[in-house]
């Protein structure tokens, strides 16, 4: 079975493949993240850049982080299982597909989570597309 899922969902099927992994099983086929939700501190240029723009921005961001993880938001606290973007070993992990828009607020956390992925040996494809958020 893959690990799929959409914006937040995203997040949580990334999350489950590093806790599959860890856990030594259920095996997944893949992972499909399509404009995944995948750090909470926040910290991107285009997180920055659409700030008060288009229909989830960075406030809206927040605002789930904030909901998810409350006062741990943007602490050491904060597992890789919620925020797989903190994972600093990626290895073992499934064939990957990413997809997100370029302009949209998640689009730097994707592109750096591809890019571990890849310094991790695993096979990722990474589509950035050009289209608005469609969140």
């Amino acid at each position: 079975m893959p690990a799929a899922g959409m914006s937040a969902g995203g997040g949580l099927a990334a999350g489950i493949a590093l806790l599959a992994r860890d856990r030594q099983g259920p095996a997944l086929l893949g992972q499909l993240l399509i404009c995944p939700i995948l750090d909470d501190r926040d910290s991107t240029v285009s997180t920055l850049q659409f700030d008060g723009a288009g229909t989830w921005d960075r406030s809206s961001n927040l605002t789930g982080w904030t909901a998810l993880l409350g006062s741990r938001r943007g602490t050491p606290e904060v597992s890789i299982y919620a925020a797989p973007a903190r994972a600093t070993d990626l290895t073992g992990l499934p064939s990957t597909y990413i997809d997100c828009g370029s302009a949209e607020v998640f689009r730097d956390e994707d592109v750096a989570y591809a890019s571990s992925l890849w310094a991790a040996g695993v096979q990722a494809e990474l589509h950035v597309g050009g289209r608005l958020s469609r969140l």
